[in-house]
């Protein structure tokens, strides 16, 4: 991991903007998720334009120009167009000459499942410097009346650059990854898809924006984040103790508390960037991580538990050592 970098769009939404918008309260809100604002696109603003701006501060970071990059992996559940593919948008706007690319939807372990994949590119000496990017406009589908789903999420984007190296004790060390379909509609854009193409009525019945069942997809992920954490620790043959920073999918404090708890870490090992940007999806990861490096927190050699959960339903874990 040569290089990291993010972006939030400018514009704020605090939790007591929301309460103009519908019927709930920033007390409500901080008692159930621990957010306290988010980020929201402009009108200007894509998730490929998100993406582009978080790639190019990671390719500065890296030091290294557009045309050294192989591959590029999008990670995104708000893609510009269904398709074609939003890695192709970013590829023409970062111009990067020689690349393959392609887009995830794993819900929020996108970001898991390509740094996953980036490795296994990289490890079979497919690619040797991989462009992996997490970026959502989650606000462009998230229903604006519905008040148990807009409170929660927010926009941005999260890059980072992989690249190949003699040194096998850094980088991407371990990852465990899973989907269980069984309940996959807790978390569900209905219309829009071959299973439900959009028409008027589904329009007027607003199944074009998120759906969620919170309360089986907070069961899922309390039994997924706990399974993602032993499983990865027990290929890697160490203990939590052994770990420098957990860094979970920002979704929701709870979450991460009852996790914290069940693994007994302390809060100064916890990334917790989720109350001033929400729930990003996919890209809240490598948000996180590109502000733990850039606090100049982080060290080199330090090991990075990343654990996430999403639609899918998908979950996983990676263990990357700096």
């Amino acid at each position: 991991m040569i290089g990291t970098g993010s972006y939030l769009p400018k514009k704020v939404l605090t939790n007591f903007d929301l309460e103009k918008m519908v019927d709930t309260s920033d007390e409500w809100i901080v008692e159930r998720s621990g957010i306290h604002e988010r980020r929201i696109v402009d009108d200007d603003e894509t998730t490929s334009t998100l993406a582009i701006k978080a790639a190019k501060s990671a390719l500065e970071d890296a030091g290294i120009a557009p045309e050294d990059v192989d591959c590029v992996i999008v990670a995104t559940n708000s893609p510009d167009n269904l398709f074609p593919a939003t890695a192709g948008y970013v590829q023409r706007g970062l111009g990067l000459p020689d690349a393959m690319g392609f887009d995830i939807q794993a819900g929020c372990t996108g970001f898991v499942y390509g740094l996953q994949i980036a490795a296994s590119f990289i490890q079979g000496e497919e690619y040797e410097t991989v462009l992996l990017i997490a970026s959502e406009a989650l606000s462009r589908i998230v229903d604006w009346q519905d008040r148990t789903t807009c409170v929660l999420f927010g926009d941005g984007a999260g890059a980072m650059v992989l690249q190949a190296r003699d040194d096998d004790s850094k980088g991407v060390l371990k990852s465990y990854t899973r989907i269980t379909g069984e309940k996959a509609e807790s978390l569900i854009v209905p219309s829009g898809g071959s299973r439900m193409p959009t028409t008027e009525e589904t329009a007027r019945n607003r199944m074009q924006y998120v759906k969620m069942n919170g309360r089986e997809i907070f069961k899922f992920s309390i039994n997924a984040i706990g399974d993602a954490t032993k499983k990865v620790l027990d290929k890697a043959g160490i203990t939590m103790e052994d770990v420098n920073w957990f860094i979970p999918h920002q979704a929701n404090i709870r979450i991460i508390n009852f996790a914290a708890q069940t693994f007994k870490i302390p809060d100064e090992k916890i990334v917790v960037t989720l109350d001033k940007y929400g729930n990003t999806s996919s890209a809240s990861i490598p948000i996180a991580i590109d502000e733990l490096r850039r606090s100049g927190k982080a060290k080199e050699g330090d090991l990075l538990l990343l654990v996430a959960f999403g639609a899918g339903l998908t979950y996983g874990a990676n263990l990357v050592r700096l």
